[in-house]
Formats: C-alpha cells, sequence, structure tokens
C-alpha cells in the first residue's frame, strides 16, 4: 500500500541524487586543463540522458525483472513506460513502483557517468556514450540484478550493498581502468605536470556531491524509518572522516594537506559508506569512510608506477573505495540495524565470505565485458580523438566551444590552456 509520507521522502531523496551526476561533472572539470572543461562535463552529463533513456526502455526490466537463468539476469520489464504505479514488493512495498525504479535509474547513470570521465582529455565522445550504452546494458545491468534484486545470485549468498559499493563504485572503477588503459595516455603525461586548472570549481562539485549523496543513500532506506537516519548520518560522518584521513596522510608524508587531497578524501570517504550506509552505526562508518581514503591515497600513489593515466583517479577513488566499503562491511558489520548481516570482528563469518566472493565476481565480470566492449567500438569507431585534436583541446576540437572567454588573450594568441 502506497504510503504518502515514504513517497514524498523518496521522491525529495530523488530529487537530490539527481545531484550527483552533474556535480561529479564539476569535481572532474576542475580538475583538468582549461581547453577540456566542456568536453569533461558533457562526460558525466550526457550518461545521465543517455542512460534514462536506456533504462526506460530496457535497464530496468534487466535489473528488476523477474529472474532469469537462477539469478544472473531480469526479464523485460516496461511498467515505468505502462505507467503502473503499485509498489512494486521487490523494492518497496509503499512507495509507487516508477518512482523507485526512477531512483535505481540514477544510480546507473552515475555509474555510468564515472566510466565514460576515465577517457577525459583524449577519447571521443560519440565512441563513449557508445560505451556508456553497452556497458549499462551488458555490465550494470546484470551486476545490479545480482546484488539488489531478491533473486539475485549474490545477493541470495548472502552478499549486502546497502547504496552501491560494489554496484556502483566498484564495477564502474574497475571499467574506468579498462578505459585508461585502452585508451592510453594524454599527450604529454610523462612529461607536463598536466595540473588542474580550477580547483574552486573542482570545490563546488565536492560540496554538491555531499549534498546529494545524502540523498541518495538515505533514499535507499525507501521510506521514512531508523535506516534512513542511519544512512544520513553514516553518510555525513563517512565524508568527514575522509577528507580528514586523507589531508592527515598527505601532511604525515609530504609535509603539506594540499586543497585538491581535502576534496577527494571527502569523495573517497562517501564511497566508503555506500555499501553499509543503513546497516552500520555512525562509529562503523567513520572508520569505513578514512579506510577507504587511505586506500585510495595509497592506490593514487601507485599509479605511476603502474604507468597508466587515470586522469581522474575514477579507479584510485571509486574502484578501490568500494571495494575497501565491500570488504569492511564483512568485517566491521554488527548493528542491530540488519541484524542478518553480521561481520567477521562480531563473531560470524559467512558475510565475509559472501562479501569477498562478490568482490571477485563483480570485478571480474566487469573487466572482462568492459574490455570486450572497448574492443568492439575501438575496432568499429576509434576510441581516441587524433593528436591535433588533442593539443587543441576537446572543447573546441568536439564542441566548437571555449569554457572561458579571456577578452583580448585570446586576440592577441596567448595560451590559456
Amino acid at each position: 500500500m502506497i504510503d504518502r509520507t515514504d513517497t514524498l521522502f523518496v521522491m525529495c531523496c530523488a530529487t537530490m541524487a539527481l545531484l550527483m551526476t552533474p556535480a561529479m561533472g564539476l569535481f572532474f572539470a576542475g580538475m583538468v586543463r582549461r581547453k577540456n572543461v566542456l568536453s569533461t562535463f558533457l562526460g558525466c552529463l550526457v550518461p545521465l540522458g543517455v542512460v534514462t533513456l536506456q533504462w526506460l526502455v530496457l535497464g530496468q526490466g534487466l535489473a528488476f525483472g523477474g529472474d532469469l537463468f537462477g539469478g544472473l539476469i531480469g526479464a523485460p520489464d516496461w511498467s515505468m513506460l505502462r505507467g503502473r504505479f503499485e509498489p512494486r514488493p521487490d523494492l518497496t512495498a509503499t512507495v509507487p513502483g516508477p518512482l523507485a525504479l526512477a531512483f535505481e535509474m540514477l544510480a546507473a547513470a552515475f555509474a555510468a557517468a564515472l566510466v565514460s570521465s576515465a577517457g577525459a582529455e583524449r577519447a571521443k565522445s560519440w565512441s563513449m556514450a557508445v560505451v556508456v550504452i553497452l556497458w549499462t546494458t551488458l555490465v550494470y545491468d546484470p551486476l545490479a540484478h545480482w546484488m539488489w534484486s531478491p533473486d539475485g545470485w549474490l545477493r541470495r549468498l548472502g552478499a549486502r550493498d546497502f547504496g552501491g559499493g560494489l554496484v556502483v563504485h566498484a564495477s564502474a572503477g574497475a571499467a574506468a581502468l579498462c578505459v585508461a588503459v585502452a585508451v592510453g595516455k594524454r599527450r604529454g603525461a610523462d612529461v607536463d605536470s598536466l595540473r588542474p586548472h580550477n580547483l574552486p570549481l573542482t570545490a563546488i562539485g565536492t560540496a554538491l556531491l555531499w549534498f546529494a549523496w545524502l540523498g541518495f543513500n538515505a533514499g535507499r532506506a525507501w521510506g521514512v524509518s531508523t535506516i534512513a537516519a542511519a544512512a544520513f548520518l553514516s553518510t555525513l560522518v563517512a565524508g568527514a572522516a575522509g577528507m580528514l584521513a586523507w589531508i592527515l596522510v598527505e601532511r604525515a608524508t609530504t609535509g603539506k594537506a594540499t586543497f585538491l587531497g581535502g576534496c577527494t578524501g571527502v569523495v573517497a570517504g562517501l564511497v566508503g559508506s555506500s555499501a553499509g550506509a543503513g546497516m552500520v552505526g555512525p562509529g562503523v562508518a567513520i572508520v569505513l569512510g578514512a579506510g577507504a581514503a587511505l586506500f585510495s591515497h595509497a592506490a593514487i600513489l601507485i599509479k605511476s608506477r603502474l604507468d597508466y593515466d587515470d586522469s581522474l583517479d575514477v579507479f584510485g577513488v571509486h574502484g578501490i573505495g568500494g571495494i575497501t566499503a565491500a570488504i569492511g562491511l564483512g568485517l566491521l558489520a554488527g548493528s542491530d540495524l540488519e541484524p542478518s548481516a553480521v561481520g567477521l570482528f562480531n563473531g560470524r563469518v559467512e558475510l565475509i565470505l559472501a562479501q569477498l566472493a562478490a568482490v571477485g565476481a563483480v570485478v571480474a565480470y566487469s573487466v572482462l565485458v568492459t574490455w570486450a566492449i572497448l574492443f568492439a567500438v575501438d575496432r568499429t569507431m576509434g576510441l581516441r580523438v587524433p593528436p591535433e585534436a588533442e593539443e587543441l583541446g576537446l572543447d573546441v576540437a568536439l564542441h566548437g566551444q571555449r569554457a572561458y572567454v579571456m577578452g583580448d588573450g585570446e586576440r592577441l594568441g596567448m595560451d590559456y590552456r
């Protein structure tokens, strides 16, 4: 039976969650060179439009339709298009079905935007749009079924993922690593610093992300409840813990706590909150947020030694952070919020074994299928822009516009890249 209070609550949370994808676009846009600001932002915004339509036509059924093949995939389901507004018992008993599925749509769009952003400053926009459609259909939708559908095989195995630590972040992070390797390094990555051009823009994105993430995690409780309040508080404190952990380790290792590090720490902490936001208390959330930030920081330090160019650190922050969150939940869970999920440190081994199995399955599946998608798109459309377009900047080369008009500087031939 539809509950008006729960419906209004989820609708407000969905409105907040809608900001996540453009907020991440602002976060990333500040980190690139000014000649690629618009293309980087569009790398997040376009997936929001593409996945919205994909979800209406196909995604909702593959993720949450009737089970096929023993928990591997769902059947096509056009309930949103048909306007059937009764609740979906498999998701929530008190919120209209289309609203619940629309909320899930926003998670799919955010994951796709992370994958698309891994090719920032050198990938073809049309090619990445095709990659987004194929990745959402062939990778994200099945993984959502595995973990979030009652019939999914990983859920039946006992794995838990409250807000997308695995389904969204680990899967998208693993796919982003594939994109970064397949597209290759940016021109000059080995000799130029390629510094961020506008950190205040990244700060605005960070603030909006933190705000939107509160709605996203709380809304997954599907109503006004203790679980929603716990998810809200866990998200808030995990972001704070991630920021403090990042700047403290920077201060200890380099002598300086950087502004970008603080912003990145917030995002890493939010990723750390995702897997268990509505299933753990604030103390555990602090540990998960700080732990995700520390492991993400280590992953970014190691990146230079592995010789790949993940220009926006999607794998380092979201991939490693999501994996850390999922495993951390298996170790630390023990709250009364979810009696069936008790971690290793509280006396039960079943959850950590299920979480480890889920991490392995999600990452392996995402990597294998993403590589196949990238291979096919590269052979047919090409993944990378020509060298002259990359040198000019993707904003002008692909979109015919600049983010900033610098007055007489451009007329005088000054370089504002």
